[in-house]
């Protein structure tokens, strides 16, 4: 049987669906909202993000709305 690595962007994803059914934030939010929870790693997560073309205008709905992480 062979482990599978789930994609950090699938984490980040789960997190941010945890937080929006915890009303932490809501679909409409602005991804920017994100760094207020995630601090020193934002810059991370914010160079992840603009990778796949978001911008942190972009509502937290258009992330939790991806169905894939695929690399190119």
């Amino acid at each position: 049987m062979t482990k599978q690595v789930v994609h950090p962007m699938v984490k980040l994803q789960r997190k941010v669906a945890s937080l929006v059914e915890s009303n932490v934030l809501k679909p409409k939010d602005s991804i920017w909202k994100i760094a207020l929870l995630y601090g020193e790693q934002w810059a991370y997560w914010k160079q992840e993000l603009s990778e796949f073309g978001f911008t942190m205008q972009d509502p937290v709905s258009e992330l939790l709305a991806v169905e894939a992480w695929d690399e190119e």
